[in-house]
């Protein structure tokens, strides 16, 4: 897996995630459980990632709708 986006709004994270999978690219995200744990303060950023292959068109995908890092 190689990460695709790093980000503490989960709006932005679903949002590319929808993008993303609208276009056949399989998302996972990473973290989740970590930003729970710190008690939803925001803090800890969770991580968008895709299969490698994927990796070159996903981040075109992204810059094209204006969606980056925080």
């Amino acid at each position: 897996m190689k990460e695709l986006l790093r980000s503490t709004d989960p709006v932005k994270l679903a949002m590319a995630s929808a993008l993303l999978e609208g276009e056949g690219i399989t998302t996972f995200e990473w973290d989740v459980h970590m930003s729970v744990l710190e008690g939803g303060l925001g803090i800890l950023p969770r991580r968008l990632m895709v299969h490698p292959r994927d990796h070159f068109r996903a981040c075109a995908i992204l810059r094209d709708n204006d969606i980056g890092a925080d």
